[in-house]
C-alpha cells in the first residue's frame, strides 16, 4: 500500500508497521507461554499452599519457560498455517462465545466472595481528579493502540469484501473488546479486594496475585483452571492477529505460499524470544521498545498515509464501500485533524513519560 503512495520511501515506512507488530509477537507469545503453563498447572497439580512469588520467579526469565514458549508459538503458527477461514475464523468463532462464558462463571463467583463490594464500589466510583493528570490520557490511548492493535487491523480490512460495513464493524470490534475488558475487571479486581491483595501489581496480579486467590478460595482449583483457559483462548486471539500481520507481508512480498511464510515467521520470533526468556531485563526493554515507541508510530504512518497522502476523496470512498449509512467528509477531517495529532501525541508524550510498556 505504501509503495503505491510513494514510489521511493512507501515501502520502507509501510515496514515500520509490520515490524511493530512483529516485534509485539516475540513477547506476547513468551507471556502466551506463561499462561499455558500456569493453566497445566492448575489441572495437574494440587498447588494449596505454594508460594506463588517463588513459582512464578523460578520460572518467569528462566530455562523452563522455553518449552511452554515453543509449545505457544508453535500452536500460534500452526493455526495461522492453515488460513484466515480454516483457521483464524474457525478458532475464534469457538474461542470468542467460550471466553464471555467462562468470564461470566467467573464473575458470578468473584462477585459473591465476602468483600468482593468493596471491589466494584472501587471500579464503579470514578475520582475526576485523574482526568487532569495527563499521564492517564496517555496510558489509556496507548493500551488502547494495543488492545485494538491497529496495525494488525489494516491486514484484517484487506480481507474485506466490498459488502463489508467497515464502519459497523468497527464499531463492533470496540465495543466487544471494551465488554470483555470490563468482565475481566470484574472478575479480577473484587476478587483481589476480597483477599486483600494489591490490585495494582502490574504482571504479578495474573501470575501471583489470582493464584493466590484462587488457594484461599472454595472450589479455587476449577475457578483457577477456567480463569487461566480463558486468558489462553484471548491470547490466543491476539496472537492470531499478530503473527497474520509478518505472515501476509511475506505473502504478498515474496509471493510465498501461506504455510512456507508461517514458517519464517515463526522461526525469527522463537529466534529471539528465547533469547528473551533468559534476560527479563532485556525481555521489559523490548516490550517498552515495541509498545511505547513502534507501535504508536506504525499508526502514526497509516493514518497519514491513509488521511493526508492518499486524500480525504479516496480514504471516504474506501471507508464508505459497503456502509448501509455513508459518512460525510466530516469524518476525514476528524480523522486527519484529531485522530492523527492524537497519534502524534500518545507517540511523543509515551516516548517522555512512559506508556503502557
Amino acid at each position: 500500500m505504501f509503495g503505491r503512495l510513494h514510489p521511493g520511501l512507501g515501502k520502507l515506512l509501510g515496514l515500520i508497521p509490520v515490524l511493530a507488530v512483529s516485534g509485539i509477537l516475540v513477547f506476547y507469545s513468551i507471556v502466551l507461554g506463561w499462561i499455558i503453563r500456569y493453566f497445566w498447572l492448575f489441572i495437574s497439580r494440587d498447588l494449596s499452599g505454594s508460594d506463588f512469588s517463588a513459582l512464578f520467579g523460578n520460572f518467569a526469565g528462566q530455562a523452563a519457560s522455553m518449552p511452554w514458549h515453543v509449545l505457544a508459538i508453535g500452536v500460534t503458527a500452526f493455526i495461522a498455517a492453515q488460513g484466515v477461514q480454516a483457521g483464524l475464523e474457525r478458532i475464534n468463532k469457538a474461542a470468542m462465545p467460550l471466553l464471555f462464558g467462562i468470564l461470566a462463571i467467573l464473575l458470578v463467583r468473584s462477585l459473591t466472595l465476602p468483600g468482593a463490594l468493596d471491589g466494584l464500589a472501587f471500579l464503579t466510583k470514578p475520582d475526576w481528579t485523574y482526568l487532569w493528570d495527563i499521564q492517564t490520557w496517555i496510558m489509556a490511548l496507548g493500551q488502547s493502540f494495543f488492545t485494538v492493535s491497529l496495525g494488525g487491523m489494516l491486514i484484517y480490512g484487506s480481507y474485506l469484501d466490498d459488502g463489508m460495513d467497515i464502519p459497523s464493524a468497527a464499531l463492533t470490534t470496540a465495543v466487544m473488546n471494551s465488554l470483555a475488558s470490563f468482565l475481566a475487571a470484574f472478575v479480577i479486581i473484587p476478587a483481589t479486594f476480597a483477599f486483600g491483595v494489591d490490585a495494582a501489581a502490574g504482571p504479578e496480579l495474573m501470575f501471583v496475585t489470582m493464584p493466590r486467590i484462587f488457594d484461599v478460595m472454595p472450589g479455587g482449583r476449577v475457578y483457577g483452571a477456567l480463569f487461566f483457559f480463558s486468558v489462553i483462548l484471548a491470547g490466543l486471539s491476539s496472537a492470531l492477529n499478530l503473527v497474520e500481520v509478518p505472515v501476509e507481508a511475506l505473502m504478498d512480498q515474496l509471493k510465498l505460499p501461506r504455510k512456507k511464510a508461517a514458517v519464517p515467521v515463526a522461526c525469527i520470533a522463537l529466534g529471539i524470544g528465547l533469547y528473551l526468556d533468559l534476560n527479563m531485563g532485556v525481555f521489559e526493554k523490548w516490550v517498552d521498545l515495541f509498545t511505547i515507541y513502534m507501535l504508536p508510530a506504525g499508526a502514526l504512518i497509516i493514518a497519514v498515509g491513509l488521511f493526508w497522502i492518499l486524500g480525504a476523496d479516496a480514504a471516504l470512498k474506501a471507508i464508505n464501500t459497503g456502509c448501509k449509512k455513508p459518512w460525510t467528509r466530516g469524518l476525514i477531517k476528524y480523522l486527519s485533524w484529531v485522530f492523527v495529532p492524537v497519534c502524534l501525541l500518545v507517540w511523543i508524550l509515551g516516548m517522555a513519560l512512559g506508556g503502557i510498556g
